[in-house]
């Protein structure tokens, strides 16, 4: 069965390679000239698609990448979630799975989007699964999102999986924003605080030291300190600012390609203050909502976990669920092995326990994610509201601080005077 997994994910890649688009000619079934665009895996597949629309083809040729590159907008996360609700929706209202994805399709504003949509259209046309049709696609469909809908589809009971996916993706994305939220707002204002710094020592500060040269008189120590970073940032920002940018790029490629570096990157974020405590509510939140949405649709616990571990989004809660799914698979119960974890509270592993006894594992799952989302929630707000005065009062420390460097100088000659 894994080996079979394997081989439909591996031919779902390959599948998703060969995508191209066609532009065609051709005359309609009234015999009037159409042209326009299709995706498909080959130029006879696409030949094929168009007779199924009743046009038949006359010119067919595969369209060729500019070498400036795309101008589409690419594909977030939030459009395929703003896609399985408009599906969940569409079919729950009687609408076919085929026009589902034709009005999504060309009603979508992004072109990128556009495209996917209608190359997903194309394959189910042609006889293919949907959920092997978003296989071919893994850059946007994940292997949990494929096998929920294969689920739903051999169950006969695919818009309600839908309805369920689209419920997840809304509640992983909002949880996901939230966490951007608390943290691009400190490091934007850090950022801009750190260029106009060095904008002041580069071009303002020598403005002063020129006046300064004319006075003839000795500097207070804490202004010759700002003049002398002053100098050191003129003859060196460029040599600073390259070595920024290197350890950028370094930092980068060794996290794309050292999984260490990215285990202990997780690792070393958990123990952040504040924001590591944020961090730890949202894995157990996503641990529990993708563990909820999975057991629901009816997929075995131990599968359940191996999806959940893949979606918690870190190191340590990764491991801690492997290990949670090695126990339960030796019969042990989940609460006794998340409680031996050490990783997650007391208060989720008798949550867990309580609806193991009561049957309604799920059901409780979901009120854990509900709890520790209002908690990430109520988290994000207070950190805003933390921070605001902090970083006014670092801001204030630096510009401030420069300013009476300075004045000083021309207080003290005031004084003289």
């Amino acid at each position: 069965m894994a080996l079979q997994t394997a081989a439909k994910k591996q031919s779902g890649k390959q599948a998703a390679a060969k995508v191209s688009t066609f532009a065609y000619n051709g005359v309609d079934k009234k015999g009037k000239k159409v042209s326009g665009e299709i995706i498909a895996d080959s130029p006879t597949i696409a030949k094929a698609q168009l007779r199924k629309q009743g046009i038949i083809p006359q010119k067919i040729q595969k369209k060729s990448k500019s070498l400036l590159g795309s101008s589409k907008k690419p594909i977030k996360p939030v459009d395929i979630a703003i896609m399985s609700r408009q599906l969940a929706t569409m079919m729950k209202a009687g609408v076919p799975l085929v026009q589902s994805f034709d009005i999504i399709g060309k009603g979508h504003e992004n072109p990128s989007m556009q495209d996917l949509v209608l190359a997903i259209k194309a394959d189910i046309e042609s006889g293919t699964s949907m959920g092997e049709a978003l296989r071919r696609n893994p850059k946007y469909f994940d292997d949990l999102y494929c096998d929920l809908v294969l689920a739903g589809e051999q169950s006969g009971a695919l818009e309600n999986m839908l309805d369920r996916i689209a419920t997840y993706k809304e509640k992983t994305e909002a949880l996901k924003s939230k966490i951007k939220k608390a943290l691009f707002y400190p490091v934007a204002v850090v950022v801009v605080a750190i260029i106009v710094t060095a904008i002041l020592l580069i071009f303002v500060v020598p403005q002063f030291q020129e006046v300064f040269a004319g006075f003839g008189a000795e500097l207070p120590a804490f202004t010759v300190m700002v003049i002398n970073l002053s100098e050191f940032m003129q003859e060196y920002w460029w040599l600073m600012l390259a070595a920024i940018i290197a350890f950028g790029f370094a930092y980068k490629t060794a996290h794309q390609k050292s999984e260490e570096v990215r285990n202990a990157q997780d690792r070393t974020i958990l123990k952040l203050p504040v924001v590591g405590d944020i961090l730890h509510k949202a894995a157990i939140a996503r641990f529990a909502r993708t563990l909820s949405t999975t057991f629901a649709a009816g997929v075995p616990l131990v599968e359940a976990l191996d999806s959940a571990a893949g979606a918690s989004g870190n190191y340590i809660y990764r491991t801690a669920i492997l290990n949670i799914r090695d126990e339960v698979t030796t019969g042990t119960q989940m609460h006794l092995a998340m409680s031996n974890t050490g990783v997650f509270p007391n208060m989720v592993n008798q949550m867990v326990a309580i609806g193991e006894e009561s049957g309604s594992i799920d059901a409780m799952l979901g009120k854990i994610a509900d709890i520790y989302e209002q908690e990430v929630d109520d988290a994000v707000d207070g950190l805003s509201s933390l921070l605001e005065p902090l970083i006014m009062a670092v801001l204030g420390v630096l510009v401030g601080g420069l300013i009476i460097a300075m004045y000083l100088p021309i207080f003290q000659l005031g004084a003289v005077v």
